[in-house]
């Protein structure tokens, strides 16, 4: 880290343009659809001081919650670093060789572990993953209409109800990355051994049902990369950069950037790279980071 923002570090923040890239799950958005009123706020307060704020999520782009991109942002890290909007621009796309894929594939399917592929249009998913959301729904819909208290994690929020087209209507020569739900504990453990360096495999934000879950991208392909072959585009320093997270996919973003924050709510390892932990993602974590780094 090349920043630690205490008194002096917040006061030169805020007589320069500094770019902000926020991770959506966990940090914007507590998983499902509920966004704290004053985030979207100080991200437009924020921008109107001449800041860049970015989004940097491991989702497609085409799965950013309309609560989320309503807020309006000045681009879009998302599939993990996989693709790169800034503006109208697509600065950066590299989906996976046809021969990634493959492989990739054949390691899922060959331990039985279901999942979703990600394009940067859509989400496809293999026929026990669609099956799998589908059961899921209905325990989270009895469960409901017993009275039950169902938090927004629990429901995941619409991703339980939603059909999502199958694997075989996926143009594999465009996939970008893969979410996937094992049965067992292990699973992200055995999917390392199989798919060896050439692979990043981290475990997943989102609390899907099963016994492990997580994402997985080549290996050189993550928010970190992504970000600073954006940074290289933007003409911009990597000491203006703030990266504010909650997760493992937040790591190498950590990494880069020169100012790293870690949400209340944020695994401990992430906590404990950050150079401060902010408040949790609805108690105005967002607005209280801004704050503190002198961007509002």
């Amino acid at each position: 880290m090349t920043d630690h923002t205490t008194g002096a570090a917040t006061t030169r923040s805020a007589q320069r343009r500094r770019i902000v890239f926020l991770d959506v799950d966990g940090t914007i958005v507590e998983h499902g659809s509920h966004v704290a009123p004053s985030t979207g706020e100080a991200v437009r307060a924020a921008r109107a001081a001449g800041h860049l704020v970015y989004l940097s999520t491991g989702r497609s782009a085409a799965d950013i919650h309309p609560n989320v991109a309503d807020i309006g942002f000045d681009g879009a890290i998302t599939n993990s670093g996989a693709l790169v909007v800034a503006g109208d621009e697509v600065v950066i796309e590299r989906p996976l060789p046809r021969e990634a894929t493959e492989r990739l594939l054949a390691a899922m399917r060959g331990r039985g572990i279901r999942f979703f592929l990600q394009t940067r249009d859509g989400v496809y998913a293999s026929d026990d993953m669609a099956e799998l959301m589908r059961d899921y729904a209905a325990v989270v819909q009895a469960r409901e209409a017993a009275g039950e208290e169902v938090r927004p994690e629990d429901s995941l929020v619409g991703l339980a109800q939603r059909t999502f087209p199958p694997v075989e209507e996926a143009d594999l020569s465009r996939i970008d990355k893969a979410v996937f739900v094992s049965d067992h504990e292990d699973g992200l453990e055995q999917l390392r051994t199989d798919l060896g360096d050439a692979f990043l495999v981290v475990p997943g934000s989102v609390p899907l049902p099963g016994g492990s879950n997580g994402e997985i991208n080549e290996r050189d392909t993550t928010k970190g990369s992504a970000i600073q072959l954006l940074l290289d585009h933007l003409g911009i320093d990597v000491a203006d950069a703030i990266a504010v997270g909650d997760s493992w996919n937040d790591i190498e973003m950590f990494q880069v950037c020169g100012v790293a924050v870690a949400m209340g709510n944020a695994h401990a390892e992430l906590k404990a790279l950050a150079d401060f932990v902010t408040t949790d993602v609805l108690d105005d974590g967002i607005a209280n980071a801004f704050r503190r780094l002198g961007l509002i």
